[in-house]
């Protein structure tokens, strides 16, 4: 698409908008304005008739006349001959009927179907005065309602519907006249402004064209403008004049730099795939440490599909790699982007970690939040699969932090960039543990210690995993919580400390106000049910509060 096409596209709607808005806007003030000119003059006047009744009235009754009917029958003429004088129309009508819609009163001739005196009578009972819309001798009709209870009469000072709205309508149909005549203007102008703008940089692109068609350097393009334009093409005519100096001299050496540049991106396109960009970055700037291996302080992240394999079943394998792929894409992407590197994949799991080959001094922090993150994204992506009749993923994530041994581990047909070590089997026993505590995520002590004054974090358990002596604290975290959760998790924090401790009595009061506001909640169940258990048969001395795991 041109530059002057875009140009009106983006700038036409603006305009068109602008003056639609005004225009609109205008009409519809000028359209109530007009008419709550005409409905105050039409109250005027019922206010001046009502006056002029009571008036009327006012002096039979002083003069002890308002039981005489030859009388109030003078009064009621009165009445109608000022109301003879309220009229300033042909169409215009005042008349009076009682409670049965009978005309007791009327400043011209005229008809009543029974079904007008029918919606007549209903709009009587409705006893509702002021402003009126009805029908009258077959014509619709607007207007003022009043009811005067000396003579018990309903008074109708009203107007033909289309009298009077006709100068209203009139106005709007100028005013729409004029806002189709303004969007035709500014569509010209517009056309003209966009001619102006891009036609000195049609006959640039043109000049430029002609340069890379003919290979002349020696080209130059016309200045027309002193401004922007302008600048642009006699720069270019001043970069053409020195790339014509420097091309000979230039031209073998850029040729071997691109395609060298090329080779190296195939190469790292290739190895990307399999080992990870900072990884390709440090081989090519250090290729002598390749080999070395390193003790560093790392974050280790495990993420599994639960019953992966019972999902696994219903699959062809196709649709299985396709839907696979997929969830791999999502969290590798949220890894990746929060300084994650990928371990490898085994089967539906990942192993990630974060700190090498480049340290960071928020690893922890960033692994933690990449968890939360890929656990928020799972919940968009299972409203898909459930939009598509799948089964929804379930994924359990353990999370660990402290010294492994990284770097490039095999032979020299192959190699990993991975790490090995003790915190990395306490990293994978920790995502093993999410299944059986039902929690999303579980960090170790040592990460809950770098994040619990950025993440809100909440006792889990102390357990002692398979291939372990000592016992583990371990935590969930969550950046999602309600201020009622908030609350909940503190009662639990402080119930569970409280419980360490063997103060049961007190620790069950925490754990009942947690419970009150997290019902079903899992973990708040479990130490509920520990702590009512110890207060009647109390634990052996050296109890410390450790959970024995039997498997992973």
């Amino acid at each position: 698409m041109k530059i002057r096409a875009r140009l009106i596209l983006i700038v036409l709607p603006l305009l068109v908008a602008a003056v639609l808005i005004a225009g609109i806007f205008s009409s519809f003030s000028a359209r109530g304005g007009m008419t709550r000119l005409a409905m105050s003059s039409l109250g005027f006047k019922a206010e001046e008739l009502e006056k002029y009744m009571t008036n009327q009235w006012k002096l039979l009754v002083d003069n002890e006349f308002s039981d005489k009917p030859e009388y109030v029958e003078v009064a009621k003429s009165a009445v109608l001959s000022y109301a003879f004088t309220l009229i300033r129309s042909d169409t215009e009508l005042i008349f009076a009927v009682d409670a049965d819609a009978s005309v007791m009163m009327k400043t011209s001739d005229f008809d009543i179907s029974t079904e007008e005196k029918a919606a007549l009578q209903k709009l009587l009972k409705a006893d509702k005065p002021g402003w009126v819309s009805f029908a009258l001798n077959g014509t619709d009709r607007v207007g003022q309602l009043f009811y005067f209870k000396a003579f018990k009469w309903f008074v109708f000072l009203s107007e033909d519907s289309d009298n009077f709205y006709r100068e209203i309508t009139e106005m709007l149909r100028q005013n729409y006249i004029i806002l189709g005549v303004s969007i035709l203007v500014s569509f010209i102008l517009l056309l003209i402004l966009a001619s102006y703008i891009t036609g000195p940089l049609t006959r640039v692109s043109a000049a430029m064209q002609g340069i890379i068609r003919d290979n002349d350097l020696s080209r130059q393009v016309v200045v027309e403008y002193r401004d922007e334009i302008g600048h642009l093409a006699n720069t270019f005519n001043i970069m053409i004049a020195e790339l014509e100096r420097a091309y000979q001299q230039i031209k073998e050496f850029a040729f071997k730099a691109v395609l060298a540049e090329r080779n190296e991106r195939k190469i790292r396109n290739i190895f990307q795939k399999y080992v990870p960009k900072d990884v390709i970055d440090s081989v090519f700037a250090n290729p002598e440490q390749m080999l070395v291996g390193q003790n560093r302080v790392l974050s280790i992240l495990f993420s599994d599909i639960r019953s992966f394999t019972t999902i696994s079943e219903g699959y062809s394998p196709d649709q299985l790699v396709l839907d696979l792929n997929k969830y791999f894409e999502k969290m590798v992407d949220i890894i990746i982007s929060r300084g994650g590197v990928i371990d490898k994949y085994i089967g539906d799991a990942i192993m990630a970690f974060f700190g090498a080959p480049v340290k960071h001094t928020d690893d922890a922090y960033q692994s933690v939040m990449a968890a939360l993150e890929m656990q928020e994204t799972l919940s968009v992506l299972n409203k898909e699969r459930k939009e598509e009749n799948k089964p929804e993923f379930k994924t359990g994530i353990g999370i660990n932090y402290g010294v492994v041994t990284v770097g490039n581990i095999g032979s020299e047909k192959k190699m990993d960039y991975t790490i090995i070590g003790d915190m990395v089997n306490l990293g994978s026993r920790l995502e093993g543990l999410t299944k059986q505590y039902q929690q999303e995520v579980i960090i170790s002590e040592s990460v809950y210690r770098k994040v619990r004054a950025k993440i809100p974090c909440r006792m889990v358990d102390k357990v002692q995993v398979k291939g372990k002596t000592l016992g583990e604290s371990i935590y969930t975290a969550s950046v999602r919580l309600t201020e009622a959760e908030k609350k909940g998790w503190s009662y639990h924090n402080a119930g569970a400390k409280l419980f360490y401790n063997r103060d049961f009595l007190r620790a069950a009061k925490y754990f009942i106000a947690a419970k009150k506001i997290m019902q079903d909640d899992y973990l708040v169940n479990v130490f509920l049910e520990r702590t009512e258990r110890y207060i009647k048969t109390p634990p052996p001395e050296d109890w410390n509060g450790v959970e024995i795991m039997k498997s992973k």
